[in-house]
């Protein structure tokens, strides 16, 4: 009796020990996110509740878009062990030839859409053929890119604003879906969305632990699963539901949501994603093993030049004009959002989740920050020191586990 008694107790010993284990080598998943929630429940105090408010949320949501939908490509790139520092600049040239074509040219919108996300999909595979084909740094490149292009829009725009557009234009930002059951408030469309997403997620990462099991990798304990999903889905409904009593869902919410979930797919579950990992491990490894490490590298910057004209698109409609200084620097809180969600800048770490939560970081202190009137002085220097504190925080547990 005494020896199942002792049994029992080293077995839940065991568990403890491994459950333990598990959090201290996977601290940056679940610190980023518990981190998430805290820097929301800090300013929710210190704003008196208005960050929370339905109004805010939708605010926080359009202000975000383009950064999130920018942080998606930039983590592939960086995954693949490169870095683009063209994007802002890539993202206001494309919205000033948007507005060139709409407002002088007086091309269809549709076109207009066609047009730009092309013209994206040239920058970006002019690019990455230098770096993919050409072996020249990305930085270097890159940093070309941002130089060229900035002119570029100064010299389409004539260093004017042009505006405004379309209403149907507008739209890709500022849009929201109605509701097809009639109810108005709250907007059952909204919530019927959301728990949509949802499944979504449980389907996903159920499948994850299901082809895990399925070739004996070691997977996180399951009350960890249970917990970590509970709060994303419980994040995820609480939000949907907030939108659904103002104005329900932007349409630029759901670019991004689709986006977030076709990206997830991608990286986590297909032979693509798992060679962009091996690339960004291990370049050399990768190409003798035979993945054409050239090709996924170009590709890796034709998908960014794609994601960075979208974003051109959504941040000209939402400004409902073009300027010459669109996109200025927006490249640095791209590339904070995606180390602060847990890349590596030497490749082949990082999740997409990782990259959206490190984008809604941002996001939160951005928007929380100016709530309480803080300059804008203020909100770089903490911005800076948050990026700084994220990537010694990785190093420290990199050398920990080593």
């Amino acid at each position: 009796m005494s020896g199942t008694f002792s049994q029992d107790q080293e077995q839940e010993q065991s568990a403890k020990a491994s459950l333990g284990h598990y959090l201290i080598t996977h601290m940056r998943e679940y610190g980023l996110l518990f981190a998430l929630i805290a820097i929301m429940v800090f300013f929710q105090i210190v704003t008196d509740g208005t960050l929370m408010k339905p109004i805010n949320i939708t605010n926080l949501v359009l202000q975000n878009s383009y950064i999130i939908i920018m942080a998606l490509g930039m983590l592939v790139v960086i995954v693949g062990g490169n870095i683009d520092l063209s994007v802002g600049s890539v993202m206001g040239f494309v919205g000033a030839l948007a507005a060139v074509m709409i407002v002088k040219w007086h091309w269809s919108v549709e076109q207009t859409i066609v047009a730009c996300l092309g013209c994206g999909i040239l920058i970006g595979a002019a690019q990455g053929y230098w770096v993919a084909y050409w072996k020249i740094p990305s930085f270097i490149v890159t940093l070309a890119g941002m130089l060229v292009f900035r002119g570029a829009s100064l010299w389409l725009l004539e260093g004017q604003s042009i505006g405004p557009f379309p209403r149907s234009f507008q739209s890709l930002s500022t849009g929201f879906i109605p509701d097809f059951f009639g109810v108005g408030r709250p907007n059952m469309t909204a919530l019927a969305a959301g728990a949509l997403i949802v499944a979504v997620v449980l389907y996903l990462g159920l499948a994850k632990r299901s082809r895990n099991r399925r070739y004996g990798i070691t997977d996180e304990p399951m009350a960890f699963f249970t917990v970590r999903n509970a709060i994303i889905a419980g994040a995820i409904m609480f939000l949907v539901y907030s939108l659904s009593t103002f104005r329900g869902l932007p349409n630029v919410l759901i670019t991004m949501g689709v986006l977030t979930i076709v990206y997830a797919f991608l990286t986590e579950q297909t032979t693509l994603g798992r060679r962009i990992y091996a690339l960004g491990g291990n370049a050399k490894a990768a190409k003798l093993s035979g993945v054409p490490t050239e090709r996924l590298t170009f590709l890796t910057f034709v998908n960014m030049g794609f994601l960075a004209a979208l974003a051109g698109l959504i941040f000209a409609a939402r400004l409902n004009t073009a300027t010459p200084k669109a996109g200025f620097a927006l490249e640095l809180d791209v590339i904070a959002a995606v180390f602060i969600g847990g890349a590596s800048m030497s490749g082949g770490v990082g999740t997409i989740m990782g990259a959206v939560v490190g984008a809604f970081i941002m996001g939160v202190m951005n928007n929380g920050m100016s709530i309480m009137g803080i300059g804008i002085d203020y909100q770089q220097i903490i911005k800076g020191l948050v990026l700084l504190a994220a990537v010694i925080f990785d190093v420290y547990n990199k050398q920990k586990q080593g």
